[in-house]
């Protein structure tokens, strides 16, 4: 069931014909603590950069990303974080994933998935009426 998954599904991981494409034209570089794989291009890029890129293990989901990956991914740093001996600060916080669309999403008081209800308050907008 794994490999049909694998085959037709991008989402949960790369595909077969993206792992393909990958061994013919990526060098993988590293992996981050949640299990991601980042690539670089063997060859160089039509811009003249090599083209860097990652494959996610499970969901795709881009919030993923951590910081150090990401800086390396968009040409901000160009070492990669296990080669530039990146070490997180105390202040940094955990990672956590972008919860939008999810039941876990946040859903502030007065939202319509709560009700749609909020307290009154003393400068409450009142709308135009022409009778008034």
């Amino acid at each position: 069931m794994l490999f049909i998954k694998r085959l037709f599904t991008w989402w949960n991981g790369s595909t077969f014909g993206t792992n393909l494409q990958i061994s013919r034209k990526g060098t993988k570089i590293g992996e981050d603590a949640y299990g991601n794989t980042y690539y670089q291009e063997k060859g160089e890029g039509y811009d003249g950069r090599q083209r860097r890129w990652v494959t996610y293990t499970g969901y795709a989901d881009a919030s993923r990303v951590p910081p150090e990956w990401q800086g390396w991914l968009t040409y901000t740093s160009e070492l990669p974080p296990t080669e530039d001996g990146y070490v997180a600060h105390d202040w940094e916080l955990e990672h956590q994933p972008n919860l939008t669309g999810t039941v876990h999403a946040y859903k502030p008081k007065g939202s319509l998935d709560r009700g749609g209800k909020r307290g009154k308050v003393a400068s409450d907008y009142e709308a135009w009426s022409p009778d008034a």
